[in-house]
Formats: C-alpha cells, sequence, structure tokens
C-alpha cells in the first residue's frame, strides 16, 4: 500500500473514532447544535423586535448565527485534542505506525462535520422563523463553499490551540475568544451603530467580513460583503493554525 493510501485510510479511522466519540457525548452535541439553535430563538423571537437593521430581523441575523453555530462548535475539539495528547493515546497510536497526519486531520474533519450539521440546522430553523433569502444557486453554492472554508480555518486553529495547552480545562478556555467574537461583530446589529472603539473593533475582526459576505451571498447581491477580506481571513487562519498544529505535534508527540 503507497504513503498516501495508507495515511488516507488511517485519516478515516480516525475521523470515524472522533465521530462516535462526539455522536456518544451528549454535552458535544448540545453546544455545537442545539445550543446555536436555542441562542436563534432567543435572538429572533426575544430581541429581534428591539433591533432596527432595515429588513426582516431573522434575514439579517442568519448569517451572524451561522458563524456563531461554527465558534460554538469548538470548545469540545480542543479538549478532545488535549485529552489524546496528555492521556498518551497519540503516543499508542506512534506505536501503532499510525498516520501522524492522520490524527490531526481526523479532529479537523470530524470539527468541520460537526459545525457544518449546526449551520444546516440553523438554515432549516430560519426557514422555519420566516427567513427569506434571495440567494440563487450560485449564491448558495457561495454560502456553502464560504462556510466550509471557515470551518477548516477555525478546526486547524482550534487543533492548535488543544495541542499547545497543558489541560483540557485551558483547552477549553482557549476557544472562549472565539466563541466572543460573533457577539463583538456586526451578527447581530450593525457595526455602525455601535460605540467608538467597540464599531472600529467589530469593523476590522476576522468574523465580520465574513458575516457580511454571507449576508450578501443570501440577499443575491455579493457585492454587499467584502469577499475578498473573507477569503483572505479564512486562508490565513487555517495556515496559521495548520503550521502552528504540525510545529506543536511534532514538538510534544
Amino acid at each position: 500500500m503507497s504513503g498516501f493510501s495508507t495515511a488516507l485510510a488511517d485519516s478515516t479511522i480516525m475521523l470515524r473514532r472522533n465521530l462516535k466519540h462526539s455522536l456518544r457525548n451528549p454535552l458535544v452535541i448540545f453546544n455545537a447544535v442545539l445550543f446555536p439553535l436555542v441562542m436563534m430563538l432567543m435572538f429572533v423571537k426575544v430581541f429581534g423586535g428591539a433591533f432596527s437593521v432595515g429588513e426582516d430581523y431573522v434575514d439579517y441575523a442568519t448569517p451572524g448565527l451561522l458563524v456563531m453555530a461554527v465558534s460554538y462548535g469548538l470548545g469540545s475539539t480542543a479538549t478532545a485534542v488535549n485529552d489524546d495528547m496528555t492521556k498518551g493515546i497519540i503516543n499508542r497510536f506512534k506505536a501503532m505506525d499510525v498516520s501522524r497526519g492522520a490524527v490531526l486531520t481526523g479532529h479537523v474533519v470530524v470539527t468541520a462535520v460537526r459545525c457544518l450539521v449546526a449551520d444546516a440546522a440553523i438554515v432549516a430553523l430560519a426557514f422555519a422563523l420566516g427567513f427569506d433569502p434571495a440567494a440563487g444557486a450560485l449564491g448558495w453554492l457561495g454560502v456553502f463553499g464560504l462556510l466550509v472554508l471557515l470551518t477548516v480555518a477555525a478546526a486547524w486553529l482550534t487543533v492548535a490551540m488543544g495541542l499547545a495547552a497543558k489541560t483540557a480545562e485551558s483547552a477549553g478556555l482557549a476557544t472562549v475568544p472565539l466563541i466572543m467574537l460573533p457577539f463583538l461583530s456586526s451578527a447581530f446589529v450593525p457595526a455602525d451603530t455601535m460605540g467608538a472603539g467597540v464599531r472600529q473593533f467589530a469593523e476590522y475582526q476576522p468574523f465580520t467580513p465574513v458575516i457580511e459576505t454571507l449576508r450578501g451571498l443570501l440577499a443575491g447581491d455579493p457585492s454587499r460583503g467584502d469577499a475578498i477580506a473573507a477569503v483572505a481571513w479564512c486562508a490565513g487562519l487555517a495556515l496559521v493554525g495548520y503550521v502552528w498544529a504540525v510545529t506543536t505535534f511534532r514538538k510534544r508527540a
């Protein structure tokens, strides 16, 4: 069997292992899939009437909630990666001659799958709440592609955080800034309605161009967002996360 075939087979096994761990942990399912749905109901049905955004609030908030669903699924990944590292499981894989890349790739792929499932649930609930996008087939394809890019970037960054942390608890805490970033973006209210300082942070942080690009694609107006900035942020975060994860893995494994 060639090296590529071996790595692919190992990655598939690691993916299946991590997926089973996720399905057997109710807390992971709640945080990654159910809690974003609760947040959507709260913002749209409880707070939505208080915000003036120039359109139906569910249409405005859905892109931000898609990004928020990605961030809420990251804590369990960081904890799982750290558990594998600190409890000697990765060393056992090494003794079994499991491909090193497969260990990391398995965590990245299962995180991306979990986040995309959460996003699908968000879209389904949005339609139930009256979501009325104007996006055509190409627009939806663009939405899916950008979400895949974002989830992969966030997954690599989270895997790196999990490898770098000393304990599982600190690994989970390390993802808190990623969870909070959507709240300090244009996800729920326009950035230009925020106070000085917060407004500038919201405008120039990574998630805002992603959210605005998703919002434009779903509204049938792709020029409304900054697609170049969104893709650049995702690609940059993915590169940083990948290099950090691989470097840390080589030092600690």
